[in-house]
């Protein structure tokens, strides 16, 4: 069974910048697509940004030009960078995982097998 753990979550000012990551195990499985979801109190889990084995990305049109998601296969971690944050990005963050190898990603939660219990992000104005 695959171990999916987000981190670097927390409380920030408008305009602030914090950087998510999340380790997966085993190894093997960050070469497939991920992805970044969020879901803030009665909303509907989002997609924030994914990002395919080959390390081309694609982002919600919300978070264009402020997030930036990446890998580090070496390290078995997925990022997310999030700069100019403001209250709207406010949410439970959650990575997801791929069980298998693809040429895709998508902002469906139902594409991804594995996923993490979360990490907060609250964004003050």
């Amino acid at each position: 069974q695959a171990q999916v753990a987000e981190s670097g979550g927390g409380s920030v000012q408008a305009g602030g910048s914090l950087r998510l990551a999340c380790t997966v195990s085993p190894g093997a499985l960050t070469s497939n697509s991920m992805a970044w979801f969020r879901q803030g109190p009665g909303t509907e889990r989002e997609g924030v940004a994914c990002i395919v084995g080959n390390g081309r990305p694609a982002y919600a049109r919300s978070v264009e030009g402020r997030f930036t998601i990446s890998r580090d296969n070496a390290k078995n971690t997925l990022y997310l960078q999030m700069n100019s944050l403001i209250p709207e990005d406010s949410a439970l963050y959650y990575c997801a995982v791929q069980r298998y190898h693809s040429n895709y990603c998508s902002h469906y939660p139902d594409v991804y097998d594995y996923w993490g219990q979360g990490t907060q992000v609250t964004v003050s104005s």
